[in-house]
Order: structure tokens, then C-alpha cells, then sequence
């Protein structure tokens, strides 16, 4: 169940049906899987991404990126996975699909932050 008993029981005693907690739940879990989905798709057929991220030796606000695979896993309402790129990786902590062209994911270590990638450079 995505809620914690405590919350559980918090919309319980507000009125709220069991069912509908179960249902409520078992939505935010589809969303979830749907959402990683998604993330995984746009950088399937993707040779080559565009992102804002920054970069300590860069002068350019806009980086370029060759992407080998995102691979993700939900759990409740948590995505989680790992970047790869030709060179290196990073884990990912949460993302979204922010339209057609453009998405932002949470990175994890070595970057900690939220990072929008894009199909291509206008989309930024």
C-alpha cells in the first residue's frame, strides 16, 4: 500500500472508505509505473540528449550528452534508477515528463539535483 498506516488511519478516522484508500493507492502506483515509463522512452531512441545541468569545467549553459540507457524501478509512489552515459553515470533519485520534448530528472550523488533533458537544444 503507498499510504503509511498513519495515514491510513488519518483518512480513515476523516471518513474516507477503505476501498477508496486501496483505490487511491493502487493509482499513485500506476501513475508511478507509467510516469518511469515514460522517463525510460524518451531516452530509448536517444543517441544524443541536451541538458542544463552544471558542470564545474563547462562555461556553457547547455550541455550535450551521449546517453546509453536509463534504466529505473518504482516502488509506491519512489522512481529510482541510473543514468548512463558514454562516459559515466549517476543514480536517479525521482523524475517527470515535463512535455513531449522535455523531461527532468532528480540525480542523485555527484550532481544532487534536478536536471531537464531535452530532445533538443531549442527545448531548453
Amino acid at each position: 500500500m503507498h499510504f503509511t498506516q498513519r495515514e491510513q488511519r488519518a483518512l480513515r478516522q476523516a471518513g474516507v472508505k477503505q476501498e477508496t484508500i486501496e483505490a487511491a493507492s493502487e493509482a499513485v502506483v500506476a501513475a508511478t509505473d507509467a510516469a518511469a515509463a515514460d522517463l525510460e522512452a524518451f531516452f530509448a531512441d536517444r543517441e544524443t540528449v541536451y541538458s542544463d545541468m552544471d558542470r564545474a569545467h563547462s562555461a556553457s549553459e547547455i550541455q550535450t550528452h551521449a546517453v546509453e540507457y536509463l534504466d529505473l524501478f518504482t516502488h509506491a509512489d519512489d522512481i529510482r534508477g541510473y543514468l548512463r552515459f558514454d562516459s559515466w553515470g549517476v543514480p536517479v533519485e525521482g523524475g517527470r515528463v515535463l512535455s513531449d520534448n522535455v523531461v527532468e530528472l532528480r540525480l542523485g550523488p555527484t550532481v544532487n539535483g534536478r536536471v531537464r533533458f531535452a530532445a533538443d537544444e531549442d527545448a531548453l
